[in-house]
């Protein structure tokens, strides 16, 4: 089974599936494959139609089963020093190398190479197969597959994100909410400051405002917080604006995000911003032009994992490891879209999140083979019932 996952990886690295690129021909690919093993397939496309979700199940149209899902867009290599083509995978020292190995195409190949052992074995319980676009840029393809099932009403009971964790189970993540707010000012001439707008310097303040959130925060982690740190963070990961030294910026734009341990941080930071823009800001800079605006877009607002006391999914994949815990992590995925459904969600996956989206990144074989035994002891176990 290794050799019939390695060779669905090398197909799938061959795909260029940079985010901003399509993922039409990956997903044809996947479609066609679990069509043969007898799984009844959909394909939901974006407004575009450049970019596509694939849902398909084997076994009874019934709620329950469980989903497999994973992303299948990438980062782009631009600018990374690569030692052998990004899109072609070659083995060497035990690891398979190219751009997705880890993150995440390792995962979906394992899930495509077992679905004939899922359609032999399972016949009571569907299995769920979900891949995605557009993770790396926000989770927005997830979010519209989870739209889709609502409405067809199909409701799984676990799911299990590959993302990759060295195979360990992941029950939380936090949440990512990324952000740019946009200043339009007034441009004047720099020995007349009262003239005009400074779009720049309004920003200056509402990242001075976000920093004061960003220290309260810190105390408002809730007791119970495993996260590391515990409270909500935010990050300004950039400021754009301005010319020349003597022209008054009429235009700035600011890039940044939030961490959310509990929704509630999420809104307690939106509506502190909202009021500090419209009694603070909005009112001096319109004071000198009327037509001063500050707008933010949302970029992304992706969910966390809740750790919940209560996992099925983490148990039965303790069952499956022998793993007596599971454990949290910084970096963000798509498991609360799925877990908002009402499902029970883990992340566990082959490959280290320490070789995303590097150059030369890789999975290690031994990696790929613990994922195919995993898989292999869930499809025995899904057929005893």
């Amino acid at each position: 089974m290794l050799e019939t996952t390695k060779q669905i990886l090398s197909d799938l690295i061959a795909f260029p599936t940079v985010s901003v690129d399509s993922n039409l021909d990956m997903i044809s690919y996947l479609a066609a494959r679990l069509k043969d093993c007898g799984a009844k397939v959909e394909i939901f496309h974006d407004e575009t139609g450049k970019k596509a979700n694939l849902f398909a199940t084997l076994g009874p149209a019934v709620d329950g089963g469980i989903v497999l899902s994973g992303h299948s867009d990438v980062v782009p290599v631009t600018d990374q020093d690569w030692t052998s083509d990004p899109f072609v995978m070659e083995q060497r020292d035990g690891r398979l190398y190219g751009r997705g190995t880890c993150d995440m195409k390792g995962f979906i190949a394992a899930t495509v190479a077992m679905a004939p052992h899922f359609a032999q074995r399972v016949t009571d319980t569907p299995v769920h197969f979900a891949f995605t676009y557009d993770e790396e840029t926000g989770c927005i393809g997830a979010g519209h597959l989870v739209e889709a099932l609502k409405e067809r009403n199909i409701n799984p009971r676990l799911a299990i994100i590959g993302e990759p964790t060295s195979m360990r189970i992941i029950e939380g993540h936090k949440g990512c909410h990324e952000y740019s707010t946009r200043f339009q000012g007034l441009e004047g001439h720099g020995s007349a400051p009262d003239l005009g707008v400074n779009a720049v310097e309004y920003a200056a303040r509402y990242v001075s405002r976000l920093l004061e959130l960003k220290a309260k925060l810190t105390t408002m982690a809730p007791d119970t917080s495993r996260f590391e740190p515990p409270w909500t963070t935010v990050n300004v990961g950039a400021l754009h604006g301005g010319s020349v030294h003597n022209v008054i910026a009429p235009k700035a734009q600011v890039d940044w995000e939030m961490r959310p341990v509990q929704a509630s941080d999420a809104s307690f930071v939106k509506e502190a911003l909202k009021a500090y823009c419209e009694d603070e800001l909005l009112p001096a800079m319109r004071k000198v032009f009327p037509d001063a605006q500050i707008d933010t877009e949302v970029v992304g607002e992706v969910a966390g994992l809740v750790p919940v006391d209560d996992n099925a999914a983490r148990k039965l994949l303790m069952e499956l490891t022998g793993a007596n815990g599971a454990d949290l992590v910084p970096f963000g995925t798509e498991a609360g879209l799925f877990q908002s459904m009402g499902m029970d969600v883990v992340v566990c996956g082959p490959g280290s999140i320490e070789q995303a989206h590097k150059a030369d990144e890789f999975i290690a074989l031994d990696q790929l083979s613990d994922c195919l035994k995993l898989l292999e002891k869930l499809g025995d176990t899904l057929a005893k019932g």
